[in-house]
């Protein structure tokens, strides 16, 4: 199990420049199956999660080239459809939740999939219920085998349909929107995700021909075309990662500039660490992250305590709310952290808590963080990341303790977030690798 090794308390100083959305990544990249056109995308990040989708995709006989670093081109015109009956490709496909967002543009442009039950996080319930039910308003059947744990999806013809979404899904909303560019007739979808992820793959389908209304809103309108061609998309930078980096500037007391972030499509992200005490500057696409000798939470106007939650877009993303948390720890206030979506996701307080941070466990989606500054700094620690998310988090917290920390199954933290040791030690942080 590989790991790193932090020495905590170095200050960072420099700039960082955010690698392409690791969200949006898997999302455009699964859209090249509709065409047989050729994809050229740019700013694709080299992470785990997204090489392991485009080995899948390699696997399937789509041709993938790599035309300059984080550019490439994709054309699925040889696509071996038998590929997804073989123990192969239920093996990597069930390892990389991603890979869902395959069903839609294989049923849209094929008219068969075939998909197992799939892993990714180990933060609680994943229900895919929205991705399907949707497809299923399409005309696609579904068929569940439990002794084998696999979906056998096929549809004859997909044709459009009026559907309200149980849930404002992210991935749900993009799988039915591109199961729908091709099916014959409109599709109207109701409580669509509108985040910024969703608006590029609705805008790089457009260009490949599909007829898209309502990008950026909840309410999201497709008429089918009978096919598409192929493009060029350019991916936006990773949100998350700029939110990870503000914190872990503000956290270390360090003054670092974050380039090129992509920030008109921050929506509230920056406001919400404002909230935080985190003093920062928009510098025309930047953001400048001043030295913090310490910061204080807001309360609200009536004086109770500041409660910071997870909502669909434009309200603040699940994914960054394991940063806000640890970065509350070391403010001065406290703060009620509510994760909505997934009932596992703070379960990783216990390893802040025994780093001395003081953090009540409420329920699986509530805890209250009660910062005291500079008065109890966090304590050195070997811990395991159970997520992304979390452990960035805990990343974060190890390089503003006090001591030598170890973080063990950092393969989750590659899976998000790109060299994320060699860009942050070449701002001043210690981080070693070790195999």
């Amino acid at each position: 199990m590989s790991s790193f090794i932090i020495e905590g308390g170095c200050k960072l100083s420099g700039e960082i420049t955010p690698q392409g959305a690791k969200n949006e990544a898997l999302q455009v990249i699964c859209a090249v199956l509709l065409t047989d056109g050729k994809v050229t995308i740019h700013n694709i990040p080299d992470i785990l999660d997204v090489k392991n989708l485009m080995q899948l995709l390699i696997d399937m006989n789509v041709k993938v080239n790599c035309i300059a670093p984080g550019s490439y081109t994709f054309q699925a015109d040889e696509v071996d459809l038998e590929y997804i009956y073989t123990k192969d490709f239920r093996k990597k496909s069930a390892s990389l939740r991603g890979s869902v967002m395959i069903v839609g543009p294989l049923v849209a442009r094929f008219g068969k999939a075939l998909f197992p039950k799939p892993g990714g996080d180990k933060i609680g319930r994943r229900r895919l219920d929205t991705h399907f039910l949707g497809i299923q308003k399409l005309g696609a059947k579904f068929v569940y085998d439990a002794t084998r744990q696999l979906y056998d999806i096929e549809a004859e013809e997909l044709t459009g349909a009026y559907m309200l979404l149980d849930e404002a899904s992210v991935t749900g909303t993009a799988n039915i929107l591109m199961a729908s560019v091709m099916a014959k007739g409109v599709t109207t979808i109701y409580n669509a995700a509108c985040e910024p992820y969703v608006q590029q793959l609705s805008l790089m389908l457009k260009s490949m021909g599909a007829r898209i209304w309502g990008i950026g809103s909840n309410l999201l309108k497709i008429e089918g075309v009978s096919s598409l061609c192929g493009t060029i998309h350019t991916i936006l930078p990773d949100m998350i990662e700029v939110g990870s980096f503000i914190g872990m500037a503000a956290m270390t007391g360090s003054e670092i500039t974050i380039k090129n972030t992509g920030y008109d499509q921050l929506g509230i992200i920056p406001d919400a660490f404002r909230r935080l005490g985190i003093n920062l500057e928009k510098r025309n696409d930047d953001i400048h992250i001043p030295t913090h000798d310490s910061y204080e939470i807001e309360s609200f106007i009536d004086g109770s305590i500041m409660t910071i939650a997870d909502a669909p877009w434009p309200g603040l993303t699940p994914d960054l709310l394991s940063v806000f948390l640890v970065v509350a720890t070391q403010a001065k206030g406290s703060v009620l952290i509510h994760q909505k979506m997934f009932e596992s996701r703070l379960f990783f307080v216990d390893k802040l808590i025994e780093m001395g941070a003081q953090i009540i466990l409420c329920d699986p989606h509530r805890a209250t963080v009660i910062g005291l500054g500079n008065r109890l700094p966090l304590r050195a620690s070997d811990m395991i990341s159970p997520d992304i998310r979390a452990g960035i988090a805990l990343l974060i917290a190890a390089m503003s303790a006090k001591g030598i920390s170890r973080i063990y199954n950092i393969d989750q933290i590659d899976r998000g977030y790109q060299d994320i040791d060699q860009r942050l030690n070449a701002l001043g942080a210690k981080i070693t690798r070790r195999p």
